[in-house]
């Protein structure tokens, strides 16, 4: 399928999705979520790991078009919003896992973009923040929610309600990033951490993201017997045997998802 403001690219078993309205620093109208929606619904079974990132040097994503959202009405906000919520939740809730490459800004919706995402790493030059109250509106694609679980109440709480830009290291003190790299070095390094994954079963790392994410909300019990099952299920997988065996022969397994 042809886009206008995505590209979607695959090498092997790992494909990035850039966003790529580079005039408007790659930021999210209506026309660009529908077809990362698009994308997200297209990517088959022979993908293992997406990585997100921005086209163009400037940006991951500016945020939400203000251009746009400037004129709609509260009915229109809502459809917005939804359209936005579908999105991260389809980004979030793939079975493989994804990897954001914050190159540039990455405020507001592009912020929400990344926290969809299982990894995120950033360029020395990232900027992120959500800054939506500086429009008298708040996040509307998640970011309430999603930064609070990644830095705490009291952090997101103070992100949101000063709309602070933080920098990549700060944003790394916080949590929120796992590591910073030169800007050069940030989707080489993305694609080494890939290439990290794919050498490990695919049922399994689809299991443990289920997991990880199912539990984060539930009491301890309720989330390690969820663990308990699924670890025990694992068990009737030709991944499973194919894995033991290759341990016990000396030799990197096979994997086949099954």
């Amino acid at each position: 399928m042809a886009y206008e403001n995505i590209r979607l690219e695959q090498d092997g078993a790992v494909a990035t999705l850039f966003i790529d309205r580079p005039k408007a620093l790659n930021a999210l109208n209506s026309k660009t979520l529908q077809e990362l929606e698009a994308a997200l619904n297209s990517i088959g079974t022979d993908v293992r790991v997406l990585i997100v990132t921005g086209g163009g040097e400037k940006a991951f994503v500016a945020g939400a078009d203000i251009a746009e959202m400037a004129a709609l009405s509260e009915a229109q906000a809502q459809e917005f919003g939804a359209l936005g919520h579908r999105v991260m939740a389809k980004l979030e809730e793939l079975p493989i896992p994804t990897i954001a490459a914050v190159n540039g800004f990455a405020l507001g919706g592009g912020c929400e973009l990344a926290l969809a995402c299982d990894l995120i790493y950033a360029s020395e030059k990232a900027k992120l923040g959500l800054p939506e109250v500086g429009l008298g509106v708040i996040p509307g694609f998640g970011g309430t929610q999603r930064l609070t679980r990644a830095v705490g109440r009291a952090r997101a709480k103070e992100l949101i309600f000063t709309g602070e830009r933080i920098d990549a290291a700060k944003a790394k003190e916080l949590g929120l990033v796992l590591e910073v790299l030169p800007a050069e070095g940030l989707l080489p390094h993305c694609r080494e951490v890939a290439a990290k994954i794919l050498k490990n079963g695919p049922l399994a790392i689809a299991k443990a993201k289920k997991v990880i994410e199912a539990g984060a909300d539930q009491d301890l019990r309720v989330a390690n017997e969820l663990e308990r099952k699924t670890f025990g299920e694992l068990f009737g997988s030709a991944d499973q045997r194919e894995g033991m065996k290759a341990f016990l022969e000396k030799r990197p397994a096979t994997f086949t998802g099954k």
